[in-house]
């Protein structure tokens, strides 16, 4: 019996070839049209990093009493590789690794760690901070805008932002809009020591009469025959003056706050985080975060949104 020739066979079936040939075109032109494609494209991290700090404890005792039992519950999951754990005095860092296998049940996996470490707080060590957890290593922003105002002040520009970031996350795919370089605000107590020592005051004694003052206590509350009515209790330091006005004991004598110290409304300082727009200090940044293919179709969705009456991108438009 001869072998089967396929030249010889598609010369005497043209009709044949050419209907295998055509359907091959048809099918490769349909896998390039829906062929997946990102700039930016999305995979799993399998990495989580969990920290937690109590002051004055060594790295002995980190290790014993925070990273030890931290473990043990994180070990209880199946799909863990490794933990790799830093102790040093004061603070300790576990490095979680889960196995090559997870794909995108990691999310499920690092939502049952924080439930099982969370359930394991009310053991550990009292005075710790913590634990915290930083999953979010995949996180891609694909654009960064500066926000700037003459003759506005911070407190201004982080309004705006708020605002800017609110009406960005509107857009169709918008994951995420971060805000960095912000600055919080602060309410300074400038103490001198000379006054204090003259009036026989020590700081302790005006920290621990702001605290008091400001402290947040339930003070019961009585039941109607309709409803049961809370019982708030008032004078906490709700503005710079009723601070000021904080009666402070001095020997046998009482004082103003604000008679024995300054006491003014600023910003943090020095500040955790700036930003910078050509050398120029800038306070707010803008990042927003897409979850399209493109940056080219996703970018005419969130562009319209920073202007001041922008209607919502419609899906699909060009």
């Amino acid at each position: 019996m001869d072998r089967l020739n396929l030249s010889r066979w598609s010369v005497t079936n043209p009709a044949v070839t050419l209907f295998a040939i055509l359907v091959a075109l048809a099918a490769g032109a349909f896998a390039y049209a829906t062929l997946g494609r990102a700039e930016d494209p999305t995979f799993t991290i399998k990495t989580m990093v969990v920290q937690a700090v109590w002051p004055g404890a060594t790295a002995e005792e980190m290790q014993n009493l925070v990273a030890e039992p931290i473990e043990k519950r994180i070990q209880e999951l199946p799909e863990l590789d490794y933990v790799r754990t830093f102790s040093r005095p004061g603070a300790v860092i576990l490095q979680v690794q889960l196995k090559d296998s997870v794909r995108q049940e990691a999310a499920e996996v690092w939502y049952q760690i924080r439930k099982k470490v969370g359930d394991l707080r009310p053991t550990l060590p009292q005075g710790l901070i913590g634990p915290f957890f930083n999953d979010e290593f995949g996180d891609v922003f694909s654009a960064i805008y500066m926000v700037t105002g003459e003759g506005l002040g911070r407190a201004e520009l982080k309004a705006y932002a708020e605002r800017l970031r609110t009406r960005l996350l509107g857009a169709e795919d918008v994951a995420k809009v971060a805000l960095i370089g912000e600055v919080e605000e602060r309410i300074f107590v400038e103490i001198s020591h000379h006054r204090l020592a003259t009036l026989g005051v020590s700081p302790q004694a005006i920290f621990d009469a702001i605290a008091a003052q400001n402290a947040m206590t339930a003070a019961g509350a009585f039941q109607t025959s309709a409803d049961e009515v809370q019982v708030r209790v008032s004078g906490d330091l709700a503005s710079l003056a009723a601070l000021r006005d904080l009666p402070i004991r001095a020997g046998g004598t009482v004082l103003r706050l604000g008679d024995i110290a300054q006491v003014r409304r600023g910003y943090e300082d020095p500040a955790a985080y700036m930003a910078y727009l050509n050398g120029a200090r800038r306070w707010v940044s803008v990042l927003p975060w897409p979850m399209v293919p493109t940056l080219s179709t996703w970018a005419r969705c969130w562009r319209p949104r920073l202007k001041p009456s922008a209607p919502i991108c419609p899906s699909g438009s060009r």
